[in-house]
């Protein structure tokens, strides 16, 4: 489960009141201040537990496995360029695809401004590095993961069968692992799960991450964007989903065929 950021300050007492003296001190307020205390421990409690609830759905602002995030922000470079006009085409490819975004993809925002996505770097399971680029002319579907997300270790497998079905030169899903300390455990982890057609991509310094972030992309995990061969956003989704099933693979179907049409 992702746990709460401990980086951030800690509540205050939530039985005090206005004027009230801090736990610990002098009072003449009698029985009633435990109550109130009691009372502030209870509500806490209940908050607390909302939140965690949250936190295990959707890792927010930060990456809070097995180290922080990097602090600084990422190169000019690698910032999305928006209301780029060579991705018009991707606007209108993410319009008629506005029908199909239903049932366990209904939460899919689709693009309505041309958006350039950051490079975003990466390595493959030999270390080579890697970029978005080295998938130009192919729909890709971006997902940013971590064996620390409950929620993303629950994607893989079906991350895997949309793979092993869509999967050939004209689409290709690119899961990148975000953990940040022992590298074999990914690896480890999608061998105990079966997991047989991705492709092993690592990204331990956050950086893709961090890019995403800047371009208003990144702000947990799960993270998946479906991207077109030109390197452009078709679409995206904060949060877990269903990606092997029907919805899922109907959609990226059509987006595959939309591109093939607009290549001829």
């Amino acid at each position: 489960m992702v746990t709460p950021d401990p980086s951030k300050p800690q509540m205050e007492d939530p039985g005090r009141t206005a004027g009230e003296p801090a736990s610990g001190a002098a009072s003449g307020s009698g029985s009633r201040a435990p109550s109130f205390r009691a009372i502030g421990v209870v509500a806490l409690a209940t908050v607390a537990g909302a939140v965690v609830g949250a936190l295990a759905l959707y890792g927010m602002n930060r990456l809070p496995g097995n180290a922080p995030a990097p602090a600084a922000p990422p190169p000019a470079a690698e910032v999305a360029s928006v209301n780029d006009p060579a991705c018009a085409p991707a606007v209108a490819r993410a319009r008629a695809l506005e029908p199909l975004v239903t049932g366990e993809i209904a939460a899919l925002k689709l693009a309505t401004e041309p958006r350039r996505l950051p490079a975003l770097t990466f390595a493959d399971a030999s270390g080579k590095a890697m970029s978005l680029k080295d998938f130009e002319g192919r729909t890709v579907l971006v997902n940013l993961w971590a064996t620390w997300c409950v929620p993303c270790r629950k994607e893989m497998p079906a991350l895997d069968t949309l793979q092993s079905t869509l999967g050939g030169p004209d689409f290709e899903v690119v899961a990148i692992n975000l953990d940040t300390r022992d590298p074999e455990k990914p690896k480890t982890f999608l061998g105990e799960i079966g997991v047989k057609s991705l492709r092993y991509f690592a990204d331990p310094a956050t950086k893709s991450f961090q890019a995403l972030r800047s371009a208003g992309r990144g702000f947990g995990l799960p993270t998946t964007l479906i991207v077109d061969g030109k390197g452009c956003e078709i679409g995206y989704l904060a949060g877990p989903a269903e990606w092997a099933g029907p919805e899922a693979v109907a959609l990226l179907r059509a987006a595959i065929a939309d591109r093939r049409a607009a290549a001829r």
